[in-house]
């Protein structure tokens, strides 16, 4: 079965849609949960080779959405459309105003704009989350009650630190002591950052020393000989160039450069007998830049590092963990403060949202009576149950539980112990009723909320869904005639085959043309006077 081209509109009010089982009203609900954000499956469509468009048209003046479109950087108009397309492939993209969006940001914008209630749906009712929505969006608490999940998040997110800070704080106590004695240990070392170099070379002369001094020796003597000494000999060449600089040429000249090179021969071999007086074996010296290099190659070999530069870092390095051993328990105690200022925020913010959410109690559950008592159930009782919690949560200090019996008498429970499919069916439609008018929602769809009712039930369901349909748009699909005949408007849902394929159309229907569909759902194909007659009677009421 197929849905080739597809267009249909709906005005205000309560429209019904009506057709026979197989007739195709599940894909009108299928294509309407793709531009609402739900997952697309490949297997919606028949022809592979072609691309699926759905879009949909929605007038949203009057629904406080502008917030949406500027927090997602999008166009705003009263007249806002959805669209999801999906290639032969199963690849789907979504968008808004013809601006491609992400899909969880149509899904979010889909369900402000329909709210589809569906038969499997009443599961829900049993659920805590569920329960503490209806309450909070009969309040119209919903922005105190997400302020307020926030406050809790920084919250919660608080108390995480708190424990890793903590934790952190015995590691770094059991550590502390470790990493003081290091510290301590490289500092009184009082490292020089060229120190080991000098060290290695000083000892490195002493050990020689003897060497050193006999070489030291003969060199001074090979300068200062009297007889055959270097200065002497050139100490006398100077002398005699000096006498022929009288002559006139360039003797003078070179006695000057003779002269130079002999005054520095003479510093040379002056520093040469200092150094040679100096280089003697001194072992208590030795001894002592043997002790000090071995504590410097101890705490390298230590600390895994080749050079006085490494264990300097490495001190650096120490001396942060150290300050900030320190800085944890400012840091605890910070936080401590901060979590004990925001926990006193969010009681305060709890308490006044569980205030607000008790002060609308009684005009749920009266509410709530009132129309499963219309809806055949006079002697039902419906309570809201409020237990204050000891810790907060995301929706503030409350828990809050449904309690209901149908029979005079009964005792009050969990809905799942004490109620029918029938009834929750019919507690559904009156909670629905309720927070839909309150969410001020554009719209919304009943997926045959007719299951398992008849008769006069099923006409007061349908007075039911008219008055909400005075409020806002209201889209049922139903197989009941007493139901259809409340809407405003009536459309068609049908099948065709030309031998080959099968494709489902929607039409809205005449006032005659719906005359005769409701006689048929009355009497069967068979339409006969009666029935004609008692879907004139249904319409005209």
């Amino acid at each position: 079965m197929l849905i080739q081209s597809l267009e249909i509109g709906f005005g205000k009010g309560l429209a019904v849609i009506t057709g026979e089982t197989g007739a195709g009203k599940s894909i009108l609900l299928g294509a309407l949960g793709l531009i609402l954000g739900k997952r697309a499956d490949t297997g919606v469509l028949q022809n592979k080779m072609e691309k699926c468009i759905i879009e949909g048209t929605f007038e949203i003046a009057n629904y406080s959405l502008k917030d949406f479109f500027v927090q997602h950087d999008l166009d705003y108009d009263a007249t806002t459309y959805l669209r999801r397309e999906i290639n032969p492939k199963g690849k789907s993209r979504a968008f808004i105003n013809d601006s491609p969006v992400a899909l969880n940001v149509l899904k979010e914008l889909g369900s402000r704009l329909i709210d589809i209630h569906s038969q499997h749906q009443t599961i829900t009712i049993n659920n805590a989350g569920f329960q503490m929505a209806v309450v909070d969006g009969y309040a119209g608490i919903q922005k105190e009650v997400a302020g307020f999940s926030k406050r809790f998040s920084e919250y919660k997110y608080l108390k995480g630190k708190l424990l890793a800070l903590r934790e952190k704080e015995i590691k770094a106590k059991a550590e502390k002591d470790y990493f003081s004695f290091l510290l301590d240990e490289l500092n009184e070392a009082n490292l020089q950052k060229d120190e080991q170099g000098k060290l290695e070379n000083e000892l490195k002369i002493l050990n020689n020393a003897g060497e050193i001094k006999a070489g030291l020796y003969s060199s001074s003597q090979i300068l200062q000989s009297e007889d055959e000494g270097v200065i002497n000999r050139i100490s006398s060449v100077n002398n005699t160039l000096a006498a022929l600089a009288k002559f006139g040429g360039n003797f003078d000249e070179i006695a000057k450069r003779i002269n130079s090179c002999l005054i520095e021969l003479q510093d040379i071999s002056t520093e040469i007998s200092n150094m040679e007086e100096g280089a003697d074996y001194d072992p208590a010296n030795i001894e002592q830049i043997n002790s000090r290099l071995d504590k410097v190659y101890f705490l390298q070999q230590k600390h895994n590092v080749n050079t006085i530069e490494g264990l300097l870092e490495k001190t650096g390095e120490l001396g942060q963990k150290m300050e900030y051993i320190v800085s944890i328990d400012s840091e605890i105690e910070k936080t401590e403060k901060q979590l004990k200022k925001l926990k006193v925020d969010i009681l305060k913010l709890a308490t006044r949202i569980s205030v607000k959410r008790k002060s609308v109690f009684h005009e749920i559950e009266k509410e709530v009576c009132r129309i499963i008592s219309f809806l055949g159930l006079p002697d039902a009782r419906f309570v809201i149950a409020q237990k204050t919690i000891d810790e907060p949560d995301n929706t503030g200090m409350d828990e809050i539980r449904f309690l209901f019996n149908a029979n005079r008498g009964g005792e009050l429970n969990e809905l799942s112990k004490v109620a029918s499919g029938g009834e929750i069916s019919r507690l559904m439609l009156a909670i629905k009723s309720l927070i839909s008018q309150k969410n001020l929602l554009p719209t919304i769809l009943f997926d045959e909320i007719d299951s398992g009712i008849s008769g006069n039930i099923a006409d007061k369901t349908g007075t039911i869904l008219s008055e909400l349909g005075n409020v806002m748009q209201v889209i049922a699909i139903t197989h009941l005639p007493q139901i259809a005949g409340k809407g405003n408007a009536h459309y068609l849902v049908y099948k065709e085959t030309d031998g080959e394929t099968t494709t489902s159309h929607i039409k809205k229907m005449s006032p005659d043309e719906r005359i005769f569909e409701i006689a048929k759902m009355i009497s069967g194909q068979d339409v006969t006077s009666s029935s004609v007659e008692a879907a004139r009677q249904l319409l005209n009421n």
